[in-house]
């Protein structure tokens, strides 16, 4: 089991932020490394309490399946996605959002186990948390520019 904590603060209010952190359509732009794509549930637009969606995306050299659900929400401090399938043997994924500042500081919380026992741990230890940590990182910077942005009304209810 692994745990990955990143935040940022963000010069946007507070149901800005937590919007465009739900919304397929900013998840999509803010991956665009991996290509990720939605190709099943919901694959645009604010993702809600129950709502599921399967993402592709190309990490390792793979094309990867993963499917979440949308477990606690709690507009605008909270959300919660959990894998419901996908390669990880668990992943739970919360996203935290309080004031700070004038804007707001967003906390993310990645729980997750590796597949493959063992193995999986060792590859976790030595490539798989960094590697995750370093696309948490780069996807919460995207989503800081989006939400300061004028950009942010494609993608906000506000």
């Amino acid at each position: 089991m692994s745990i990955i904590q990143i935040q940022i603060d963000i010069a946007a209010p507070l149901a800005v932020c937590f919007d465009v952190a739900r919304s397929v359509d900013a998840h999509i732009e803010s991956a665009r490394t991996t290509g990720e794509r939605a190709v099943g549930g919901v694959t645009s637009g604010l993702l809600k309490l129950g709502d599921e969606v399967t993402w592709r995306a190309r990490h390792f050299g793979m094309t990867q399946h993963l499917t979440s659900r949308i477990v606690a929400f709690d507009r605008p401090r909270h959300f919660r996605d959990e894998m419901v399938r996908g390669a990880f043997r668990r992943l739970v994924h919360d996203h935290y959002f309080e004031p700070a500042g004038g804007g707001t500081r967003m906390r993310d919380v990645f729980d997750f186990t590796a597949p493959f026992g063992i193995v999986g741990s060792l590859v976790d230890r030595l490539i798989l948390t960094g590697y995750l940590k370093r696309f948490l990182e780069s996807r919460a910077e995207a989503l800081k520019q989006l939400a300061e942005s004028d950009a942010v009304k494609r993608f906000s209810v506000q």
